[in-house]
């Protein structure tokens, strides 16, 4: 930090020209030309910025972007469209520091250039961010919005809160101080914020990348308290406070809190052309993580075998974790972005099941579903459990629908309420695909209607 000086002069300019003065210094380039050096930094990288590391978002942002010309075998504007928008979410790059009350001197002053060359930064983002976002289609718009949700909410309570902000009209468009400089001039240089582009779709220019709307600023805040964070309790008492409207929201949020699920169930790993996968660098976190992750030997060991013939991995269904081959582990973790040891770990288990899933296997959105249920390998969570449940249902699982009707039978407030006969519907349906338990269960109704005709 020594490098951006001490002369408490600011240095941010709007000349593109000075760009290269203005920039924060950065530490040597750790990427080579060769592929697995070009890798290697990628995954060091994305560790870091899924840390919440502002340097590290902004340096995937410019990979992915293939600034340079040896990243273009990488290149993809919406891997790093999102890493550009979780920068600019980042407290890290506009809360100040090393700021001293100079009196006379002019009042509150930076110490350093830090504030300076990272206010510029954020600067250069908002506009690079910008015109990725207004050449994309908004399918492609959504996906970046996506992304930078999931792993926000991977962060706990300190990523709800920031997703509170980034759907909070009282903040800027990226949840920092309304009287950001950054985020002002970004809004004024976007007052016209969708207007057509020369092939006549809506623009979706970064400044509204997320719509701002009460309720789900107040979801967030509501999700960060359920961490059990007390500092978040703070906030959403104090969000409930700045408006009168707000207050009304309570019940309607806290029931659609217990529906919330994030748009996906880890990150999704495409890779661009030259296999380079997106790894999730995202880690279980907490004792009801970590015991979760403990009980996953008690998932059948088959169900991961299955899981694993559904991606291609292997050719036969395993039915213990030994008949896996080193290299059948390492091609796992290869898909996974994982460090190839060839040693099955307990998260691998659970990836290769969710992995399965997420592509379409119904039997491992089954799988997957009973797991949320039961929090074995994942915590409990039924909101997740339902929504599996309901994939797998959609392929026509009897199974997935017999669990459908015990959760519409008995009611799980928020998730499934209580409807008798919807229940009874999908318990039939399930029996006539030949599910055991629901025709045992039919049969059993059916001799109760036929005993009460007679008397």
């Amino acid at each position: 930090m020594g490098s951006c000086g001490d002369r408490g002069l600011q240095f941010w300019r709007r000349d593109a020209a000075v760009g290269g003065a203005n920039a924060c210094p950065r530490p040597a380039s750790i990427t080579g030309a060769e592929f697995n050096a070009q890798e290697t930094s990628l995954r060091a990288l994305r560790r870091a910025a899924f840390r919440g590391d502002f340097f590290a978002q902004l340096e995937l942002g410019s990979r992915y972007s293939a600034v340079k010309a040896t990243d273009k075998n990488i290149e993809d504007p919406i891997e790093s469209s999102v890493w550009l928008a979780m920068a600019l979410a980042n407290d890290e790059g506009y809360a100040p520091i090393n700021r001293v009350d100079r009196g006379g001197l002019g009042g509150w002053r930076p110490l350093s250039r830090y504030d300076d060359c990272r206010a510029w930064e954020r600067h250069n983002i908002y506009q690079r961010l910008d015109r990725q976002l207004a050449q994309m289609t908004r399918e492609e718009q959504e996906s970046v919005r996506d992304r930078v949700i999931y792993v926000l909410s991977t962060q706990d309570a300190k990523g709800f809160r920031t997703l509170a902000r980034l759907h909070d009209s009282l903040y800027g468009p990226f949840g920092e101080p309304e009287d950001n400089r950054e985020a002002r001039e970004a809004l004024g240089d976007n007052r016209d914020h969708v207007r057509p582009d020369s092939r006549g779709r809506g623009r979706q220019t970064a400044v509204n990348l997320f719509q701002r709307n009460d309720v789900d600023a107040y979801l967030y805040n509501y999700l960060a308290v359920q961490t059990g964070d007390i500092g978040a309790y703070v906030l959403l008492k104090d969000f409930e406070r700045s408006s009168p409207s707000r207050g009304r929201y309570g019940a309607f949020v806290e029931a659609k809190a217990r529906q919330w699920v994030p748009p996906f169930e880890f990150y999704p790993n495409t890779a661009p052309a030259s296999g380079v996968p997106f790894s999730d660098e995202s880690r279980p976190r907490g004792d009801a993580y970590e015991y979760a992750l403990s009980r996953v030997t008690e998932l059948p060991f088959v169900h991961v075998g299955r899981a694993l013939r559904y991606l291609g991995v292997t050719d036969t269904v395993a039915g213990r974790p030994e008949q896996l081959s080193k290299r059948q582990i390492e091609t796992l973790e290869a898909m996974l972005g994982h460090p190839m040891d060839g040693r099955l770990s307990y998260l691998e288990r659970v990836r290769a099941v969710q992995l399965a899933a997420v592509n379409g296997s119904s039997e491992a959105q089954l799988v997957l579903a009973v797991m949320h249920a039961e929090g074995i390998g994942v915590p409990p969570d039924y909101a997740r459990a339902f929504h599996w449940f309901e994939e797998a249902a959609k392929q026509g699982s009897p199974e997935a629908k017999f669990a459908m009707s015990t959760y519409f039978a008995l009611g799980v407030s928020g998730v499934a309420d209580q409807d008798k006969a919807n229940a009874v519907a999908l318990r039939i349906d399930s029996a006539l695909a030949g599910f055991g338990p629901s025709a045992s269960r039919l049969q059993a109704v059916l001799a109760q209607v036929s005993r009460s005709q007679r008397r």
